[in-house]
């Protein structure tokens, strides 16, 4: 019978091999492994919209489905009973919730749960394909081995406050911008403004700059409002983009940072290797 020391061993191994960061040598051929996986995973999505392939090959498309999500519920389970390796400081409950809310924890959830759910649950034709086209985000699993996305990922928690302002100034004139609209164009354009959500449409496209033309003013004061409400725009846009210019900057520079010998210009540390 096995003994808690040979359990602990085990989960250790195998947290070492699944984990990015622990640095084994099993772990880069698993990394390999699964983001190859994803990357399949995702262009069958993309093949399977094909309507001559998917009915041709109806049958492959579901076989690689139902075997990658096999594998992908094994390593997310793996992920959720080794937890607490992940968060010594925790217990063991705490660290499962902990991976479980985690924001990879919910992409590996999303990533499997659209293949079972209509296994089990009744739904609406409409709502499973909306559920099938959620395999999508496997993609975005490809983050946890992806140092790139690893720095986006930690800029925007490093900017969360700053970014939490910007959306709420921008909510603000989104608000502002598209209560002025209605009372400026509601009586020439009832069919375009009929109220207030309506003209919403038309202050996300202006304020962000896109600018369909699909929906635009045709009296003189709704002309006004949208002159200053597209000038305001490109500062709404300047505001979060300058943020997180500055924090990828700052980022990157502290990642790439060398010394270098202020008078011969020269690598100090790969100069003291020589």
């Amino acid at each position: 019978m096995p003994t808690n020391h040979s359990k602990m061993n085990i989960r250790e191994k195998i947290f070492n091999v699944i984990e990015p960061e622990s640095g084994h040598h099993h772990s880069k051929f698993f990394d390999i492994f699964i983001m190859t996986l994803i990357i399949l995973s995702v262009l069958g999505v993309i093949l399977e919209s094909f309507e001559p392939l998917r009915l041709e090959y109806a049958d492959a498309f579901y076989q690689f489905e139902k075997w990658s999500v096999i594998i992908f519920t094994i390593e997310y389970i793996l992920r959720l009973l080794t937890a607490d390796l992940l968060h010594k400081n925790m217990s063991i409950v705490g660290a499962f919730f902990k991976v479980f809310i985690s924001f990879y924890g919910l992409i590996d959830l999303v990533a499997i749960l659209p293949f079972y759910l209509p296994l089990f649950v009744a739904m609406d034709l409409r709502f499973v394909r909306i559920l099938r086209l959620l395999r999508l985000f496997r993609v975005m699993k490809l983050t946890r081995y992806n140092h790139s996305m690893t720095v986006v990922i930690q800029v925007l928690k490093d900017k969360r406050p700053e970014l939490g302002i910007t959306a709420f100034v921008m909510f603000i004139l989104m608000l502002l911008s598209s209560s002025l609209m209605y009372y400026s164009e509601h009586e020439a354009q009832p069919e375009v403004f009929p109220n207030i959500v309506s003209a919403f449409w038309w202050a996300i496209t202006t304020l962000t700059t896109v600018g369909y033309g699909d929906v635009y003013p045709i009296t003189a004061l709704g002309k006004t409002v949208a002159s200053f409400m597209s000038l305001l725009g490109i500062l709404v846009i300047a505001l979060p983009t300058g943020i997180l210019s500055s924090a990828f900057f700052n980022m990157t520079h502290k990642k790439k940072h060398i010394d270098f010998c202020p008078h011969c210009g020269k690598d100090i540390h790969q100069e003291a290797q020589t």
